[in-house]
């Protein structure tokens, strides 16, 4: 059984940084790519960040390039999610998801985690 679980999550100021993590079991990580998403209350889920199997690829959406930094421990079963220069408009739940590629699109992941809380204050 796949399972992913996002941990890292929290309440900070604006301008402040947080990490999250994604542990994944289940599956053998490193031959799946793995993507961040998130949504805020009242809106759609957006794509985030993705990155490829071997982590020698990654996107991001432009609201967070430059700011955020997606990345990878295959010997750890573990993505990463590094925010810094956090704004309020970034408070959303956010969700890692795995799938065969690593890539923008929401319906290329077969799994998803529940979601960690990112609250960031003005």
């Amino acid at each position: 059984q796949v399972q992913l679980v996002e941990s890292g999550g929290g309440l900070v100021q604006a301008g402040g940084s947080l990490r999250l993590s994604c542990a994944a079991s289940g599956r053998t990580f490193s031959t799946y790519g793995m993507g961040w998403f998130r949504q805020a209350p009242g809106k759609e889920r957006e794509f985030v960040a993705a990155i490829s199997r071997s982590g020698g690829s990654t996107t991001y959406a432009d609201s967070v390039k430059g700011r955020f930094t997606i990345s990878r421990d295959n010997a750890k079963n573990t993505g990463y999610l590094q925010m810094n220069s956090l704004k309020p408009e970034d408070t959303a739940v956010y969700y890692c998801a795995s799938g065969p590629l690593g890539v923008a699109y929401s319906h290329s992941y077969d799994y998803w985690g529940q979601g960690t809380q990112v609250t960031v204050s003005s």
